[in-house]
């Protein structure tokens, strides 16, 4: 029987093997056959999509949350910062980190460290010292 475990596991799977589009595919699997789609599940969608250099799709799925009214938490906020930082985003993984904390989410050192790194990489590192 198909359900948010099994999928979840699916979804984890391909964020592993550097999957993201199949990753994709499963979520938008799960909305088509009903299946609830939590946390976990986006968390390891918006992880493949950073591991594969999809920064605007892990975004994409973080606005899907939102619009799903499922809870956003740390791991999916870093997911989310990180594929900003791989993508040369800084000003929206600052953003992201801003989302955090009017949302009540703490941030760890992944998050930090992927916000500085951003910064870095786009030759903005004063902005991660202020």
């Amino acid at each position: 029987e198909l359900n948010t475990i099994t999928y979840s596991a699916g979804v984890s799977a391909c964020e592993k093997g550097g999957q993201w589009a199949i990753a994709l595919g499963l979520l938008a699997d799960m909305a088509l056959v009903r299946v609830e789609v939590d946390t976990i599940t986006y968390s390891a969608g918006a992880s493949a999509c950073e591991k594969g250099g999809q920064w605007a799709r892990a975004l994409g799925l973080l606005a899907d949350m939102a619009l799903a009214r499922v809870e956003v938490d740390t791991i999916t906020y870093s997911a989310g910062v990180s594929a900003c930082e791989k993508g040369g985003q800084w000003a929206i993984a600052l953003g992201l980190l801003a989302d955090m904390a009017r949302a009540r989410v703490e941030s760890n050192t992944i998050t930090y460290n992927a916000c500085v790194s951003a910064c870095e990489l786009g030759g903005h590192w004063a902005t991660a010292l202020g």
